[in-house]
């Protein structure tokens, strides 16, 4: 026998950390649409001017970050107002929409005791925390 769709009862964990995830997509794709426009149209100055880009892409990366004044790990904060940098940003949203929908997970299972799932919670937003830090590439 099986169940009709309309009787799966969701936990409410699995219910936030869906409309969470629903919504940083929606926020990061529209980040990802608006700096693209922007750098197309020209409504945002660009830290690299796309005529050199032709130019620029014959060379390894290190060269190019140094002929381009660019910097590397986190500094592209600095330059996010730029329209080619603008779009890390919506990047860098996507990439840690899993952190908030974590952290956002922790009360309730603190709540129903749940102590283990709390510990791989924040286990699993250190590890991409750690990640995103630098600190194992040596960027810090």
């Amino acid at each position: 026998m099986t169940t009709p769709i309309d009787a799966v009862v969701q936990p409410p964990e699995q219910l936030r950390y869906a409309r969470l995830l629903n919504w940083c997509t929606r926020v990061g794709l529209v980040v990802l649409l608006l700096s693209f426009a922007a750098y197309v149209f020209g409504l945002a100055e660009s830290h690299v001017a796309p005529e050199r880009l032709p130019e620029l892409w014959i060379h390894p990366v290190g060269r190019y970050l140094e002929l381009t004044d660019s910097p590397t790990g986190w500094g592209w904060l600095a330059l996010v107002h730029r329209g080619d940098v603008a779009g890390l940003l919506g990047i860098a949203i996507l990439a840690g929409s899993s952190v908030l929908c974590l952290l956002a997970l922790v009360p309730l299972y603190w709540a129903r005791g749940d102590r283990r799932f709390v510990a791989i919670c924040l286990a699993e937003v250190a590890v991409v925390v750690l990640a995103a830090s630098g600190w194992l590439a040596g960027g810090h």
